[in-house]
C-alpha cells in the first residue's frame, strides 16, 4: 500500500475503535436497540438522496442481508457490549466474524480451505475461550455468547452479500438504515420498556455519541473501507484492519477503567493471531489466483 492509503487504514482503524468507546458512553443513557435504531435514522437521514434502488429480482437477498447485519449483528452487538462493562473483550470477540465467514463460505458456497486455514480457525476459536476465562470476562459470559452472536449474523450477512450486485458502499448502508430502523424500534418498544422516555433526558454526549457512530463509524469508516476495496483486494486490507480492536483495548484502558488480565491478553492474540492467519491465506490465494484450489 501506498502512504497515503495506509494512512486511510489507519484512520478507519481509530474510526470504528472509537465507536466502542463513544457506543459505550451513549449506552448509559440510551438502550441498546434503540440507540442502534437512532444510528441508522441519523445515517438515512444523509444517504437518503444517495441510496439507489437495486437490480431487479435483488430485494430478497437484499432484506436478509439488512436485516441480518442492520438488526441482528448491530443490535446484538450493543446489548452485548451494555452487558460486558468493558471494551476489550466485546472489540477482540466480535473479530471471529471472519472465520465463521471462511467456514460459512465453505459450507454455503463451497469455497475450499486447507489446513493452514483450519488451524487458525481453531486457534481463534480457542482464544475465545481463553479469552473468557479472564476473571474481567469470566462474570459476563453472556456478552461474549452474545458477541458471538452477532459476529455469527455478519457473517452471514457477509456469505449472502456476496451475491449483490448493482449496489456501492453508501447504497448498501441507505439501504440497511431504511429496512432495520423499524424492526429496532419495534424490538426496542418490546423488550426496553420505558426506552423511548429516556430520550428527552439524554445528554447532548449522548446525543454527539449518535452522530458519531453514524457518520464518523459508518459514513466515514466504510466509505474510505470501500474506496480502499476499490484499489486493494479484500485479503489485503484486512490485516491491517487487526488494529481496530487493539486500539479499542487501548481506549478501554486509558478511558473506560478496563483491567485487562493475562488470559485476556492470550486469549485476545489468539483470537487476532487466528484471524490474521485466515486473512494471509486468503491474500496468498488472491494472490496466486487462478492456479490455486484452496487456500
Amino acid at each position: 500500500m501506498s502512504p497515503r492509503d495506509i494512512s486511510l487504514v489507519l484512520l478507519i482503524c481509530f474510526a470504528w475503535a472509537g465507536n466502542f468507546l463513544t457506543s459505550a458512553i451513549a449506552l448509559q443513557e440510551i438502550p441498546p436497540f434503540l440507540f442502534t435504531a437512532l444510528r441508522f435514522a441519523a445515517l438515512g437521514a444523509v444517504l437518503v438522496f444517495w441510496t439507489k434502488r437495486p437490480p431487479p429480482g435483488q430485494w430478497p437477498r437484499l432484506i436478509s442481508v439488512c436485516l441480518c447485519i442492520g438488526v441482528a449483528h448491530f443490535g446484538l452487538s450493543f446489548v452485548a457490549l451494555k452487558m460486558s462493562g468493558d471494551l476489550s473483550s466485546p472489540a477482540i470477540v466480535v473479530q471471529s466474524y471472519i472465520p465463521m465467514t471462511a467456514i460459512l463460505a465453505w459450507v454455503v458456497l463451497g469455497e475450499r480451505f486447507a489446513w493452514r486455514t483450519g488451524l487458525a480457525i481453531a486457534v481463534s476459536f480457542a482464544g475465545v475461550l481463553v479469552l473468557g476465562l479472564d476473571p474481567s470476562v469470566l462474570g459476563n459470559w453472556m456478552a461474549v455468547l452474545l458477541m458471538l452472536a452477532a459476529a455469527l449474523f455478519l457473517a452471514i450477512g457477509t456469505v449472502l452479500m456476496k451475491g449483490l450486485k448493482g449496489l456501492d458502499t453508501f447504497s448498501m448502508q441507505g439501504w440497511t438504515s431504511i429496512i432495520a430502523i423499524f424492526p429496532l424500534l419495534a424490538i426496542s418498544a418490546a423488550i426496553e420498556p420505558g426506552g423511548f422516555a429516556t430520550l428527552p433526558s439524554a445528554s447532548w454526549v449522548a446525543w454527539a455519541c449518535v452522530v458519531y457512530a453514524a457518520l464518523v463509524s459508518s459514513l466515514l469508516g466504510h466509505g474510505l473501507y470501500y474506496v480502499l476495496m476499490q484499489r486493494y483486494p479484500v485479503a489485503q486490507v484486512t490485516p491491517w484492519l487487526l488494529l481496530t480492536p487493539v486500539i479499542a483495548v487501548g481506549l478501554g484502558i486509558a478511558f473506560w477503567g478496563d483491567r485487562p488480565g493475562p488470559r485476556l491478553f492470550i486469549g485476545g492474540a489468539m483470537v487476532l493471531g487466528g484471524v490474521l492467519g485466515v486473512a494471509l491465506r486468503a491474500l496468498r490465494k488472491a494472490r496466486t489466483m487462478p492456479l490455486a484450489r484452496d487456500i
